[in-house]
């Protein structure tokens, strides 16, 4: 089954928002905001509602920039579909919330990898660059890359 989701980083000149997830699927990795999709809404109110949910911050102006496929052994019947987002504008100030510890800035050279998601390293760097991009991901046990397919692409839909 393909659940659709999305994921966010709020970018500021050269630094990115990361917020470590407290508990959960991606628990204990440091990681943008988002969430599932649901029933009726669409993509862009979710992702209005779990930055807000997960950071207190209002997304004022957004831009697409990549879509993962991603896929496990661990649950080889189900697909998770990505949608990635670039927020440039926004209101409020981050704060920790019951899902995400206290929001942390980190410089491009400084983001900790080693504490995000395995695959963060092959498709970061061309989201911080401002460019779009598709990937097709594979994890195998403890989440390690048994496959991947990353992509710069000219437009996303």
């Amino acid at each position: 089954m393909k659940k659709i989701m999305t994921l966010c980083f709020i970018l500021e000149k050269e630094r990115v928002l990361l917020a470590m997830k407290k508990s959960g699927f991606g628990g204990g990795r440091y990681n943008g905001y988002g969430g599932k999709v649901k029933p009726g809404e669409t993509l862009e109110e979710t992702l209005l509602r779990e930055m807000q949910e997960e950071s207190g911050v209002l997304i004022r102006k957004s831009e697409k920039a990549g879509i993962h496929e991603f896929r496990s052994t661990a649950w080889p019947e189900d697909t998770l579909e990505v949608h990635v987002f670039r927020v440039l504008e926004y209101t409020g100030e981050p704060v920790e919330t019951t899902e995400m510890k206290q929001p942390e800035w980190f410089t491009f050279d400084t983001i900790p990898y080693d504490m995000m998601w395995p695959d963060d390293e092959y498709w970061f760097p061309l989201f911080l660059a401002g460019k779009k991009f598709r990937t097709k991901i594979l994890f195998g046990e403890n989440d390690t890359v048994l496959e991947k397919n990353i992509q710069e692409v000219t437009d996303i839909l």
